[in-house]
């Protein structure tokens, strides 16, 4: 069950280690031993096998039993941390105690600042790629790209020569953040092709195969698709042939339902971009509990346990820390490295917000076909207009880096 792998998320095997590891944010402390039993007694679930997502219980409004907040402590000993059986969480930040509820992922295609950070998993997509090359220290990636002569594959629109380079380039950023993390990092597919589905299809075997050449396997990525309809069936196809997808662009419960149905390995729901749609619909801040990208968030996630899907919740687009705080406990959040900081130099307590044990009174939502996809998702305004502006806005981005890419193989 969910709860049972949740009980058994990253146990490590010796905790008093964790406890007092420096320095701190290098630690990813997710779960002690005690603290899996508790929550299977909790759950009514047993603690056997592996798991490698999701994390312990915490406070909620939905009737589940309040558990103490994760306690940040600067500078002290960990020692005593256990008593009577049930341990103190002591972090030194934020950052750190959001790392023991939910899988930390660095949004950005830096590798320097992955580095930085230290985070489980990473992602990229055509804006951070081209905000991490236009950087010097990034020109060998740049070379090496060019110098492989992707510019005549995987494209079949001849006006895109560099289409291939492009690829390639955000391949070898990608490769060289996976000898940082332990986990996956994940990889877009050329948002030109969000409403093709086979040419999304073969763009997505195309990556794979790219980062087989430079000896990473399969289980280390996560080919990253727009939630249409078009990139959900892509997904489909290639979850059956083993390539985990993160579905990005997602914005309705109506994209959130088709993605458990065709078996996504993830996706990422934009928190902040829902909430600015809102906030220049009603022209009015939103205080974090109130927030239209949190509430999105912790419907779909409360959905998907209720009816035990497998698909991983990653919360995504924040606007501020208020925003991760509501969602602490969500299986996995990606945060750009200026929330990271700010998570970092943050040691007030950081409650559990969200729960794998959380359930509702949600019925089973058929999405099995375009029209009842289309019927669902074009009912929400926002989400119809925010897809299309993420595409649209992918794609310029896209062009700009196969532009720079042009203009560098020039001067060569």
């Amino acid at each position: 069950s969910r709860c049972d792998k949740a009980a058994q998320t990253h146990i490590h095997p010796h905790p008093e280690d964790v406890f007092t590891s420096l320095p701190a944010f290098r630690v990813s402390i997710s779960m002690q031993a005690h603290q899996a039993q508790q929550l299977s007694q909790r759950c009514r679930a047993p603690v056997s096998g592996l798991a490698h997502r999701v994390a312990p219980p915490h406070s909620s409004n939905r009737g589940h039993a309040r558990l103490p907040a994760a306690k940040v402590v600067v500078g002290k000993s960990a020692e005593g941390a256990l008593q009577e059986g049930q341990a103190k969480r002591v972090f030194l930040n934020q950052l750190d105690a959001l790392k023991s509820m939910s899988v930390v992922v660095a949004d950005t295609g830096e590798p320097a600042l992955v580095k930085k950070f230290r985070p489980q998993d990473c992602t990229t997509n055509p804006s951070l790629v081209l905000k991490a090359v236009q950087s010097p220290e990034y020109s060998k990636f740049l070379a090496e790209a060019l110098k492989g002569g992707g510019s005549v594959l995987s494209t079949k629109d001849r006006s895109r020569p560099y289409a291939g380079v492009a690829d390639a380039l955000t391949v070898n950023l990608g490769a060289e953040m996976l000898k940082v993390v332990p986990g996956r990092v994940s990889t877009e597919v050329d948002a030109h092709l969000s409403h093709d589905m086979m040419a999304s299809y073969d763009k997505a075997l195309h990556l794979v195969d790219l980062y087989a050449k430079r000896g990473v396997e399969p289980k280390r990525i996560y080919i990253k698709l727009a939630s249409t309809w078009a990139g959900i069936e892509a997904c489909r196809r290639l979850q059956k042939e083993g390539i985990d997808c993160n579905l990005t662009l997602l914005f309705s419960f109506a994209q959130a339902a088709a993605c458990a149905d065709a078996g996504a390995a993830l996706i990422s729901p934009f928190v902040g971009r829902i909430m600015d749609w809102y906030k220049a619909k009603e022209g009015r801040e939103f205080m974090p509990h109130e927030d239209p990208g949190v509430l999105s968030t912790k419907r779909i996630y409360t959905y998907y346990k209720t009816h035990n899907y497998k698909t991983i919740v990653m919360a995504a687009s924040f606007r501020n820390t208020g925003e991760i705080r509501e969602l602490a406990g969500i299986d996995n959040i990606t945060i750009s490295p200026q929330l990271l900081a700010e998570l970092e130099a943050n040691t007030d307590p950081l409650p559990r917000k969200l729960d794998p044990c959380m359930k509702d009174d949600s019925s089973l939502v058929s999405m099995k076909t375009q029209a009842e996809f289309d019927a669902l998702h074009n009912s929400d305004q926002m989400a119809v207009e925010k897809l299309a502006e993420g595409i649209k806005g992918f794609t310029v981005d896209q062009v700009k880096l196969e532009l720079m890419l042009a203009e560098v193989a020039e001067k060569k």
